[in-house]
């Protein structure tokens, strides 16, 4: 039988459910839970999810770990993914960069982990040196918050398992609950059970806390590509020369005092 057969009925057991009353609790049919214990079926993603859920589970646990009186679980840590990433292969067996657009990035929060959802986004492969080694996602962002990167532009991120690598300053792509999908700057290093902030480049736009409770995923940006070309810089006018002379001076300054 399979673990998750396996575990559903020691779990159940466990709590004192019968199969009818756990069906109810989950809100399906008897007649699934006896074919999951079974092993004749396997529970879709999101009856897998709730189920991890209830008992306090990761997926990751759930599914590919052995629970029974002996079984411990491994201590969580916020900074390290503890559940299975899904990825696409091409023909070749190398890994695609699937594409999350900005109508779908909704439904990402919910079909992250399910490999159908994942396999059924538009892919593609750049044959660039710096996205080789590594798992890789694409996401459109929407909005200016982080001009001069503009609206429409396709983000390149490197999947982060260790959150514990957030660096101040840089930028990330942060999946969470209560945001969804969004492009930031990183304003201090990822802390377990503390707040993370995440900073506008354009300053228009003040910065923010998640909790990180409410993160799902990480992703470090890697690339861009955009169909804005960039405008021609302006002519510099008086009133930008005059800035320029102050901060000279001002820099010319600071160096005499050291």
């Amino acid at each position: 039988m399979s673990n998750i057969s396996n575990n559903l009925k020691y779990l159940r057991k466990k709590k004192g459910h019968t199969q009818q009353n756990f069906a109810d609790i989950m809100e399906i049919k008897r007649s699934l839970i006896g074919a999951y214990e079974e092993d004749r079926a396997e529970p879709k993603y999101d009856l897998l999810k709730k189920i991890a859920e209830y008992f306090d589970l990761t997926i990751d646990e759930f599914i590919n770990e052995k629970i029974n009186d002996n079984w411990k679980p491994k201590p969580k840590s916020q900074g390290s993914n503890l559940r299975v990433l899904s990825i696409s292969v091409d023909q070749n067996d190398r890994e695609n960069i699937e594409l999350v657009p900005v109508k779908a990035s909704a439904g990402y929060l919910n079909g992250f982990s399910d490999p159908q959802y994942i396999s059924d986004l538009p892919k593609f492969q750049l044959p660039l040196p710096a996205l080789r080694q590594g798992t890789f996602r694409a996401f459109e962002i929407m909005g200016d918050s982080m001009l001069p990167v503009q609206p429409g532009s396709v983000i390149i991120g490197e999947y982060l398992d260790n959150w514990n690598e957030v660096k101040t300053g840089e930028t990330y792509i942060i999946i969470s609950k209560n945001e969804g999908v969004v492009y930031k700057r990183a304003g201090n290093r990822f802390r377990e059970n503390k707040d993370l902030k995440l900073i506008s480049d354009n300053k228009v736009y003040d910065a923010y806390t998640i909790a990180a409770d409410d993160i799902l995923e990480i992703w470090k940006a890697k690339a861009y590509i955009s169909t804005s070309l960039p405008e021609p810089a302006p002519d510099p006018t008086m009133e930008t020369l005059t800035q320029m002379m102050a901060q000279m001076q001002k820099s010319i300054s600071q160096l005499n005092k050291n």
